[in-house]
């Protein structure tokens, strides 16, 4: 059996949502993506550095549909990958400064990650990777993740350096 090639990455993200303009002013406003294009008032793309879209966003199952109950498959979360440290402070900063709610924040060993949900109650993932040098290993190779909790305060000193 073949394997993926390892340097394949995960593409965009497509949600149904209930409000367009709540989702817009959380993507675009609080997390910072660009719109790229609009698919009249049911969809808009938006982006980070000018690829056509990194996430979509449709009205397509209805205005006001509701989401899924809890308790149920399907998307537990996606996740935004930051680039470095200071980025990922800087997106904790602009939610801070939104007033929007952080559910979570943990150090996975492997990487940083603060969660949050959407209007709609979609779960994001902001989060860095450490470099894979610096990933502990099991004996038996596989890497050694871990949950413990993500200080804030010291995340956002990655402003002032």
């Amino acid at each position: 059996m073949s394997q993926i090639p390892p340097d394949v990455k995960i593409g965009h993200v497509h949600l149904t949502v209930s409000d367009l303009t709540k989702s817009l002013q959380f993507y675009h406003d609080v997390l910072g993506f660009q719109v790229t294009t609009n698919y009249g008032d049911e969809a808009v793309f938006l982006s980070a550095g000018g690829y056509h879209h990194h996430i979509g966003l449709n009205t397509w199952a209805g205005v006001g549909a509701s989401p899924p109950p809890e308790g149920h498959t399907g998307l537990y979360h996606f996740a935004i990958l930051f680039p470095t440290r200071k980025d990922l402070a800087l997106a904790l900063k602009r939610v801070q400064d939104a007033g929007y709610p952080i559910l979570g924040a943990s150090d996975h060993g492997v990487s940083e990650a603060v969660y949050l949900k959407d209007p709609d109650g979609i779960g994001v993932e902001l989060y860095w990777d450490r470099s894979k040098e610096e990933w502990r290993k099991k004996d038996d190779g596989t890497v050694e993740m871990m949950t413990i909790k993500l200080n804030l305060e010291e995340l956002l000193s990655e402003l002032q350096r």
